[in-house]
């Protein structure tokens, strides 16, 4: 007579679709911001031209949308699969990539609260690097226009940052209609109503030669303080929310690493049953 032993572990269906679920929302999220960058590229031309890339002296937000699109894709492709799949190297892969992630996000931020004057000033010159670049690419301008817009902003200290910008820079040699001005989103004329149509139209033409006048006037056509200010100022306003959102963030990710290694657990425990 034989006797056979059965394993009393079992896989929580619980867990793996739970798990799968998780990961199911961030692989579609990520098939989304992937769809999206890559017709804003094309939209752009830079997918019938590649080097296209390398011409932009500023930040394109094209790039962070690409490349959260394909960190959320990777990480919900190996989560899903790994779930439904049980697969142990897939799962490890995911919850290695989240732990890193998290750690990362923690680092950045404890190093950002230290080193608060460093991070002024890189973040002063990546905003006047791409005032040089506003006019190249139109993702970058929709950026910084809505940025100084949701702020009342202008420049990285203040208007006359546009100088920056071979556009509206003031010097003799620029021939540019927009000579001294600013984007008409950074001034206080922005729109105006026509009763006839009953609705807002915008001004066009309201930054032009705003920096002509003295700076002393200037406050009654345009924002005068500038977006570096603007933030600092925003940040102890909203630090409930930053902390909130930070918060929100690090739980989630710590539910998909416990969510892992559960069923992880599970796997090894009925991997070691069927071996006796």
């Amino acid at each position: 007579m034989h006797y056979y032993r059965y394993s009393t572990a079992e896989v929580s269906c619980c867990y793996k679709y739970l798990l799968f679920s998780y990961n199911i929302i961030f692989w579609l999220s990520g098939m989304v911001l992937l769809g999206i960058g890559l017709w804003a590229w094309s939209e752009k031309g830079i997918l019938s031209d590649i080097t296209k890339v390398t011409r932009l002296h500023g930040f394109d937000p094209v790039w962070l949308v690409l490349v959260v699109g394909v960190i959320m894709f990777t990480l919900g492709f190996a989560g899903c699969v790994g779930a439904l799949r049980e697969n142990i190297c897939l799962l490890k892969f995911f919850c290695g990539a989240i732990v890193l992630i998290f750690f990362m996000e923690l680092a950045v931020a404890v190093l950002a609260f230290l080193f608060q004057d460093w991070v002024r000033d890189r973040a002063k010159e990546f905003f006047e690097n791409n005032i040089k670049a506003y006019r190249d690419d139109i993702d970058l301008q929709n950026l910084i226009d809505s940025l100084q817009k949701a702020n009342h902003c202008c420049g990285a200290q203040g208007p006359d940052d546009w100088n920056l910008n071979e556009y509206f820079n003031c010097t003799g040699e620029n021939l540019s209609r927009e000579k001294c001005g600013v984007p008409f989103y950074n001034t206080l004329l922005t729109f105006f109503s026509l009763p006839i149509l009953q609705q807002s139209v915008i001004n066009t033409q309201c930054g032009y030669d705003v920096r002509v006048r003295l700076e002393s006037k200037r406050g009654t056509v345009t924002y005068t303080r500038g977006c570096m200010a603007a933030l600092e100022a925003w940040l102890p306003r909203n630090i409930y929310i930053v902390a909130g959102a930070f918060l929100v963030i690090s739980i989630l990710q710590i539910f998909g690493i416990y969510l892992a290694r559960t069923l992880m657990s599970d796997i090894d425990a009925v991997k070691a049953g069927y071996r006796f």
